[in-house]
């Protein structure tokens, strides 16, 4: 007689061996055999306040272990509440398993408290949307994982039934497997031969590197082609440390900020070949659209998927593995003795690096640049959206790939502090520190709970200045009136300690080294209120 499990077994069972460790959400009855489930398969199920948050904490475990992150979210109410964070999770690229309890179609044809169709709400924002059955609920869950993490990644979601989840199915003799694998590097030919010759007599080559470069583990290939024909690269935000910023070659992050465009894009205007490294521009403003002339320049595109955005275009394109097509396109290439003998890169790298008033006494930039002399060298942050994630993610100097994380697709507030612990959660020997505004803290307040039953020393860095400082700029460069921006300033140091965490307001760089050491070695949160004036960012961004 074979051997029967529950299909929720069967479910979490092929989740684990996916490499999943973690889930986040909140119980309903329709998932709690899917969640005893889970934690039978050795995934452990973290209870978090809201579910978009619970999608960010899994976001927060895929960058840090690289399997996929798990949402879980019972019928009705915790459905609809999870629907931000997968539109996300699309924006951003990230391989979100949403499972989702449902009431079953028997049921539901008289019965509709707290009924709706899940697949039709999450359809426009995921890869894919399945209705679990008993009898293939082996393949779905395999399905799912391989169309998550498939270039380029993104959320999948499977709707599971009560009686469904219940359900006792046979344990498959041999585990349905799809291989996974990237699609291929240039082929010989005409292209490929092109390229080389490009690379080769180039003297004012530079390279963007964007987020593909991460989902396909390309990394270290990518820094190889950097250092190996001494090319300058910039980073897309979460691109951030694929070449150390403190490498000469760094010319640090893009995306936002019009500061940083004014130095950056004379560069790769200048540039007689750009290369595209994985480079998704759903990261970046719209002042990167069409910002060189592929009709009169070299430009060289490698990314994970075909240009169907029209953001820019390039003179040869190739599709698939990042980092095995950059090497594959400089073999045989001698690596040229000079590069922009004119010194534009240096320059840039000079003007950057007072841009910001990062030597301010005290400030935005003085907070950013106080945290990262405090941390260790493979510190990884997070940052909520607002004026300080434009200012953080061009300050910030990172020397590792994977440590700058942030909603840069969707750009939707309140993330920072549930990354951080979903991070945390996953790389327990890492330092992590949450950079956050205080509107972005008060959307979500209730996670600190989430945050301090973890027991684990997150350091949340809050910019107080009682103000929507990003929009209220905007509103006065439209010479409009003050109107729903401003509100009063919340005592979140008291709240931190409150909640068992410890919270220190700061007002100066002394105060907040002193708080990150300490916070560093707690047994519980740190809270810093770092309170600034709220024009503290007029012209810095």
């Amino acid at each position: 007689m074979s051997q029967t499990v529950r299909a929720a077994d069967l479910l979490a069972r092929r989740l684990y061996d996916a490499g999943c460790r973690w889930a986040f959400g909140i119980p309903g009855g329709e998932v709690l055999t899917f969640v005893d489930a889970l934690e039978k398969a050795g995934i452990r199920f973290v209870l978090a306040k809201h579910e978009n948050a619970a999608g960010f904490m899994a976001e927060g475990v895929y960058h840090m272990t690289g399997a996929p992150g798990i949402l879980v979210a019972t019928v009705g109410p915790g459905v609809a509440n999870a629907l931000n964070v997968a539109a996300n999770a699309e924006q951003d690229r990230v391989p979100l398993i949403v499972v989702s309890g449902c009431v079953d179609e028997d049921e539901a044809v008289t019965y509709n408290h707290q009924v709706f169709d899940h697949s039709q709400v999450f359809r426009p924002v995921v890869k894919a949307s399945f209705r679990v059955t008993a009898g293939a609920v082996d393949a779905q869950a395999d399905k799912a994982v391989a169309i998550a993490l498939d270039p380029r990644p993104g959320p999948v979601h499977l709707d599971l039934p009560i009686s469904v989840a219940a359900a006792e199915v046979p344990v498959p003799a041999l585990p349905t497997r799809r291989s996974s694998g990237l699609a291929g590097v240039p082929a010989t030919g005409a292209a490929l031969d092109t390229a080389r010759d490009w690379l080769a007599g180039a003297e004012r080559p530079v390279m963007v590197v964007g987020l593909d470069v991460l989902s396909q583990g390309g990394e270290a290939a990518v820094r190889a082609f950097a250092e190996t024909f001494g090319i300058p690269t910039v980073a897309t935000y979460k691109a951030k440390g694929i070449v150390p910023d403190d490498s000469p070659l760094s010319l640090g992050g893009a995306g936002l900020s019009p500061v940083a465009d004014r130095q950056l894009l004379p560069v790769l205007k200048a540039a007689d070949l750009i290369v595209l490294a994985g480079y998704d521009p759903i990261e970046m403003r719209v002042g990167w659209r069409n910002v060189w002339d592929a009709g009169n320049q070299r430009v060289i595109e490698v990314a994970a998927a075909p240009n169907t955005h029209y953001m820019h275009q390039s003179s040869i394109s190739f599709v698939g593995d990042v980092g095995a097509s950059l090497a594959v396109i400089g073999e045989g290439v001698e690596p040229k003795a000079t590069r922009w003998p004119g010194g534009e890169p240096a320059k840039v790298r000079e003007a950057l690096a007072g841009a910001y008033g990062q030597n301010e006494a005290w400030g935005p930039a003085a907070i950013v640049t106080t945290v990262r002399q405090t941390v260790p060298r493979d510190a990884v942050i997070t940052i909520d959206s607002g004026a300080h994630r434009i200012l953080a993610s061009q300050v910030w100097e990172s020397f590792v790939p994977h440590a700058v994380l942030q909603s840069t697709g969707l750009c939707t507030m309140g993330c920072a502090l549930p990354l951080a612990t979903g991070a945390k959660i996953a790389a327990p020997e890492r330092a992590v520190v949450a950079f956050t505004g205080d509107a972005g803290l008060e959307m979500v307040l209730g996670e600190l709970v989430t945050l301090r039953d973890t027991g684990l020393p997150v350091i949340v860095v809050v910019f107080v200045d009682a103000s929507l400082a990003l929009i209220e700029m905007k509103q006065r460069s439209m010479t409009y009136a003050n109107a729903g921006v401003d509100f009063a300033e919340t005592d979140f140091a008291g709240i931190a300690r409150t909640l068992g965490g410890r919270g220190v307001v700061c007002e100066d760089r002394e105060t907040l080294a002193a708080a990150i050491r300490d916070g560093l070695g707690a047994d519980t949160f740190t809270l810093c209120a770092c309170r600034i004036d709220r024009k503290s960012y007029d012209g810095r961004i």
